[in-house]
C-alpha cells in the first residue's frame, strides 16, 4: 500500500475514531471533498491537511505516522525513532 492510499485510509480511521461525520468538516471542507480524500481521488495540500487535523484534534504528524505505519504499532515506533534520528541529524548539522 502506498503512502497516498494509506493517507486516505488513515484519514477515514481517525475521523471515525473521533466520531465525526464528513459534514463535521464543513468549516474547512465540503463533504464531497472529504469523500474524495477518503476514496483517494484527491490529495490534500499541507495547509488543508493541517485544517482537517485541527477538526479531528490530532497532530498532522500523528495522521502521517498512521498512514505510513498502516495501523502497525511496531512500525509506528520504528518510524518515530527514524524521525527523531533524522531531526537530530538535521538540527545538529553545521550547515555543510
Amino acid at each position: 500500500m502506498t503512502a497516498k492510499n494509506s493517507l486516505a485510509t488513515a484519514l477515514k480511521i481517525v475521523r471515525k475514531a473521533r466520531g465525526l461525520s464528513q459534514e463535521a468538516f464543513s468549516d474547512v471542507s465540503s463533504r464531497t471533498y472529504m469523500s474524495s480524500l477518503e476514496r483517494n481521488l484527491k490529495s490534500p495540500t499541507l495547509n488543508k491537511l493541517t485544517e482537517l487535523c485541527e477538526v479531528m484534534e490530532i497532530h498532522p504528524l500523528t495522521l502521517l505516522t498512521l498512514a505510513y505505519a498502516g495501523g502497525n504499532t511496531s512500525k509506528a515506533d520504528e518510524l518515530l525513532m527514524q524521525v527523531r534520528q533524522e531531526l537530530d541529524e538535521v538540527l545538529n548539522s553545521d550547515g555543510e
